[in-house]
């Protein structure tokens, strides 16, 4: 099992049985990093308990590595047991693997298994300790040590089987290298057309001051138009009324001319008369 950081904040494991690659996202490189390291640690210990399960394996099967007096060693502690040889039979290691948990909570998994894995440990020594007096709880003890140990075993052996499909988390991490350089280029143009609308925004908060500026102007005007209008209307109206007393005064005027033509000719034929007479006297 290899955990590959194929970014600052992205890291990748690969389940070459089910052809599935698997990747977990951060919200920063520091959880990236702790998070790298405790697979690491979790591995080691994975392997350093497989070496020991075989070593108690290897020490069950082999008559000479026992004691004087019938002790079997344990592979999480240095304290002997005293018992039969049907009583030292060696645990049954299966080599099924689990299938591997994915996902953002791998790692409260892991340390859920590590955890147990420390308190299955502990109630084994102290099993261990007391089995001199009481081999049918020795017995117990030994029982879940090999549930836990078969459990491991399975754990590692995927872990083992994962390790040989390096090349298949390169493929994939060339594809995502290369897939976060197009997004890296889609978000570079991304950024240069909201740079583009941005400007487009401030030229069109522009425009609109120029606008209400123009609109306040035309109100102003349209106010001084109508001012001008009823200015205008009054004066129209007035004219009119000029108008009208011009026509008026126009015609006295012609009536009184026809009156004076009239006087003139009736002076006129006076003037005539009065110098006939005086011709004739």
């Amino acid at each position: 099992m290899t955990f590959t950081k194929t970014s600052q904040k992205f890291g990748q494991w690969a389940d070459s049985r089910a052809n599935t690659v698997y990747g977990l996202g951060f919200s920063s490189e520091n959880h990236l990093k702790k998070f790298a390291e405790k697979f690491a640690e979790f591995k080691e210990a994975a392997r350093i308990a497989k070496e020991k399960s075989h070593e108690k394996a290897e020490l069950a099967s082999t008559p000479s590595q026992e004691s004087a007096t019938g002790d079997m060693q344990s592979p999480f502690t240095p304290e002997s047991v005293n018992g039969t040889d049907e009583e030292r039979a060696t645990p049954d290691i299966s080599h099924n693997a689990l299938p591997f948990p994915h996902g953002s909570a791998i790692n409260k998994h892991w340390e859920a298994e590590l955890a147990a894995l420390k308190g299955n440990n502990a109630k084994l020594t102290a099993a261990l300790l007391e089995s001199t007096a009481n081999v049918k709880q020795w017995k117990q003890q030994l029982a879940a040590y090999r549930e836990e140990a078969e459990r491991l075993h399975k754990r590692v052996t995927e872990l083992e089987y994962t390790c040989s499909q390096t090349n298949v988390i390169k493929t994939h991490k060339t594809e995502l290298n290369q897939t976060i350089e197009e997004l890296e280029s889609a978000l570079k143009t991304k950024e240069e057309e909201i740079d583009g609308l941005k400007a487009e925004v401030e030229n069109a908060r522009q425009l609109q001051a120029q606008r209400d500026s123009l609109a306040q102007k035309l109100q102003e005007t349209e106010t001084r138009s109508r001012d001008l209008v009823g200015q205008l209307a009054d004066l129209e109206q007035r004219l009119e009324s000029n108008q009208l007393g011009q026509e008026a005064f126009l015609r006295n005027l012609r009536t009184l001319l026809e009156l004076l033509d009239g006087k003139i000719f009736e002076l006129t034929e006076l003037r005539d008369n009065l110098a006939k007479l005086v011709e004739g006297s």
